[in-house]
Order: structure tokens, then sequence, then C-alpha cells
């Protein structure tokens, strides 16, 4: 276990859905209470998801991270932002060329194909709990495209990430069919069961942090970061405290330094007390 001396961790990554919000997808204020002392006391804020950068932005409001310099890391990490200035350090697309094959293989499956205009989904067809889902999260609407590769193309600056939402199985099928034919050029992986997270070449949460943490100037023994899915696994390898919630899967926990209890249960706020604090009187 990689535990230093309280506080030596300057920034801290978080997950959002299962790690930093509940299962309601509120942050309970007992971690609200631990991440605002944290950011009182020096230590920057980065919301690391796979969603687009409009569903994080009311939490990263309510974090008041652009007041204490935080970070949102969106699109599993193909766009980096400093809240405070609202500008884009880092931002990388999908290629054009790949959209027909990316519609193509969700049609097989005969499942939808979504990626994200400024404020809506935009959806091959919308249909499903699972799409249900990825727009409920996010507060999005879903806008039906009459032709999807056109319009997905079209996409002012490039379409940073596209996700097939679906049943677990066909999903676990689905990717290992993607990835014989574009592994060498996309990052296929599923961030939940019923997620299939598609973004370019190069582009993870570990990768995304090495580059902001080049950018402020600080090394992977100053990062924490905290996470429960399977998107979340290089970002806790590569972190100086990787801590998994108690709702993580299996895979996340085996790899974690420090494992804490769930998102319902004041998770990140019990692990902060213990990593950051430890000589206080616990509650």
């Amino acid at each position: 276990m990689k535990i230093v001396s309280p506080l030596s961790y300057r920034i801290i990554a978080l997950d959002l859905d299962g790690t930093l919000t509940n299962s309601q997808k509120v942050i309970t204020p007992r971690t609200f209470k631990a991440l605002m002392r944290a950011q009182h006391e020096g230590v920057r804020i980065v919301l690391a998801s796979g969603r687009p950068t409009y569903g994080i932005s009311s939490l990263a409001k309510q974090l008041q991270i652009a007041k204490f310099g935080g970070f949102v890391l969106s699109y599993n990490g193909g766009r980096i932002i400093d809240w405070r200035t609202e500008k884009a350090i880092y931002s990388q697309t999908v290629d054009a060329d790949l959209v027909p094959t990316l519609y193509t293989f969700a049609e097989s499956a005969k499942l939808p194909i979504v990626t994200y205009q400024s404020n809506a989904i935009l959806a091959s067809f919308n249909e499903g709990e699972y799409l249900a889902e990825e727009a409920r999260i996010n507060g999005m609407p879903v806008v039906v495209a009459e032709n999807f590769v056109a319009e997905a193309s079209a996409i002012q600056g490039g379409a940073t990430k596209f996700l097939i939402p679906g049943e677990p199985q066909l999903l676990v099928d689905l990717e290992a069919k993607m990835k014989e034919v574009l592994s060498n050029r996309m990052e296929i992986f599923r961030s939940a069961p019923f997620f299939l997270e598609l973004t370019p070449k190069g582009i993870d949460k570990a990768q995304s942090l090495q580059r902001l943490l080049a950018h402020l100037g600080m090394k992977r023994e100053d990062l924490m970061a905290f996470g429960d899915g399977f998107n979340d696994l290089s970002m806790l390898e590569y972190a100086g405290m990787g801590v998994a919630m108690g709702n993580a899967v299996d895979e996340v926990k085996a790899i974690a330094d420090f494992i804490t209890i769930s998102n319902d249960e004041d998770g990140i706020a019990i692990a902060l007390e213990q990593l950051l604090y430890p000589n206080d009187k616990q509650e």
C-alpha cells in the first residue's frame, strides 16, 4: 500500500457514476464535506468520467472546482478542460473515416450507436433502457439522426467519443468483434457492463491524467484516484494511490492500493478521512 504522509497527495481524480455519486446520482453530504475540506487545504480535484462535458458540469459546479483550480476530464480522457478558464488543454477526436464502420457494427448487432453534440445525445435510433439511462445520467435529451454517419461526421470540431448501449452479453460479443478489426485505431472497452465505449487510440483516463500532470508539473505520486468500473482500471494502476470503491468490479479491486466502502456508504469520505487525515478523531 502506497500510503504516505497526510496531504502529500496534491490532486485527486474521481470517477463519477458508482464512485463520486451514489445510486441516486447525487453526492452525499459527508462526501461533499470531505472533498471541500481537501480543496480548501490545497488539493485539486479532477472529475474523470466517460460522460460528455455537459454531463459533468453540474457536479463540477456543485464542488466549486473552478474556484479551487480543478479540471474536468471528459469522454474517458478525450478532452481535458481547465474548469477555471473554461479552456481545453487537450482534445482528441475520432477519425471521421471510422464512423461508417462503427455504425455498421452497431447495426449488425441491432443496437443504437450514439455520440454527443454540445448539449444533446445524437443517436442512430432511440430505443432501450440503456440508452435511456445514458440520457438520464447526463441530463441530456436524445436526438435521432436522419443520417447518423453524416451528422456524426459533421459535428463541429469532431466527435470525441462514440457509445453503444445494450445488453451486457451482446456487448461482450460485439467488443471482441470490433477489437479484431479496429484495435490498432481505437480504444474499445466497457465502462459499465451495458456501455461499450469507443474512443481514439491512446485515450483512456490514465494517459490523459499523465498529460494533465505533465501540464501541471506534477508526478504520479502526487495523484490519488477513485473508481469502480472497467474504464477506471488504468487510472487506479497509474495513480500514486488507487482507491477502489466497495461496489467496484473485482478487476478494479484486484489492482487497487486501497479498498473503501461503497458509493452508497460515503466510500470517498471514509477513504479521505483515513488516508489524508489519519490523526483526526473519526466519527
